[in-house]
């Protein structure tokens, strides 16, 4: 017999939250890792604080007392629990949400959110150097695995599960842009041959760095270019990092929330998803590289947050920061209808609702 119990918009937001700063521990991890495969002797400084403006942290990170080193932004991203963009401030962030979360999650996951939660806590300064700081993001990234594998496992299929996907798949999609970024936040030789050896070692880092190379040799030609990477990272219908198969899993789940669940106010940010879907698809990569990838990936970006936004004036509470000036000049009426989005949440559980869902 099922008894489809009611979820509160706090509990709902609660779980959105909590996938998205587990992601974005992971993601961040992969970014780190990357940045040092990126090093260069005497470029070191460029490499690293290329990491900074990926993410936007310019100015937090200098209002901090960090100086644009290498040593410096590791720490912000690692050790500084008063970074609120952190490793252990993101993990912190998840297991609040977590521990208001308890009635709707397994033991199995409460326990490792906690162990994981304190072997971060334990960062020393030592596991920032060399090849530590590569064995660091990679117990990084199991961390956060295990976590989903646990969560896959015992999180039951209701409506919350839904909404933990959809801040997973969301986050995934925003930090996969930024991951392919960094790779043009990079000083190249100018060279020709010189250039070709290091972009395909830099593209090899950035396919590791997200699980895709096997699967990637395996369908790409030999003598692979660059375009090959950024199709399989933005379109790839089958790669689990790619921003194409996240949006359209946000389709399939906010489909699901009304078919299944009578959750009909979700009209704005099905909009929103599948407008970003063609943004993806319209224009031919070769087009995309030669008008400017990094401002392409920043307009993917924005229109991740619009529809993060639409996510959560639908079901939880108005998100709605102005948009950015290139953005307002040019939209569309009815682009701007829908024009907003999540930046940072606070660190604790959002606020919402106390009504039920649905």
């Amino acid at each position: 017999m099922r008894f489809d119990s009611v979820l509160l918009a706090r509990d709902a937001e609660g779980l959105f939250w909590m996938a998205r700063y587990l992601e974005r521990v992971e993601n961040l991890a992969r970014l780190i890792d990357v940045t040092q495969s990126f090093e260069s002797p005497g470029r070191e400084t460029e490499a690293w604080f290329g990491l900074i403006r990926i993410n936007a942290d310019e100015k937090n990170f200098l209002e901090r007392g960090f100086s644009p080193d290498a040593d410096h932004v590791k720490q912000f991203y690692l050790t500084d629990k008063g970074n609120r963009t952190s490793i252990p401030a993101n993990l912190e962030d998840a297991r609040t949400n977590a521990r208001t979360l308890r009635p709707l999650m397994s033991t199995e996951m409460w326990r490792q959110i906690n162990v994981f939660h304190r072997f971060v806590s334990q960062i020393k300064p030592a596991d920032l150097e060399g090849d530590q700081l590569s064995r660091l993001c990679t117990k990084l990234r199991e961390g956060v695995q295990a976590h989903t594998g646990i969560t896959e496992g015992t999180l039951y299929r209701d409506q919350g599960w839904y909404f933990y996907h959809l801040g997973r798949v969301i986050e995934r999609a925003d930090q996969t842009t930024r991951l392919l970024d960094i790779k043009y936040m990079t000083l190249l030789p100018r060279d020709g041959e010189e250039r070709r050896v290091a972009e395909l070692t830099q593209w090899n880092a950035i396919l590791r760095a997200v699980a895709g190379y096997h699967a990637f040799k395996r369908q790409a030609r030999a003598e692979f270019s660059t375009d090959d990477v950024v199709e399989y990272l933005l379109r790839d219908p089958s790669q689990p990092r790619s921003v194409l198969l996240c949006v359209r899993r946000v389709e399939f789940y906010l489909d699901d929330l009304r078919r299944i669940y009578g959750l009909s106010r979700s009209h704005e940010a099905m909009e929103a998803a599948e407008y970003l879907r063609e943004i993806l698809t319209e224009k031919p990569i070769s087009h995309i590289l030669d008008t400017g990838l990094h401002h392409y990936l920043d307009v993917v970006q924005v229109h991740l947050q619009i529809l993060a936004g639409a996510i959560g004036r639908a079901f939880f509470r108005d998100w709605r920061p102005a948009p950015p000036d290139w953005m307002k000049q040019g939209q569309s009426q009815s682009q701007g209808q829908i024009a907003g989005g999540a930046t940072e949440m606070p660190g604790k559980l959002p606020g919402g609702r106390s009504e039920a869902m649905a």
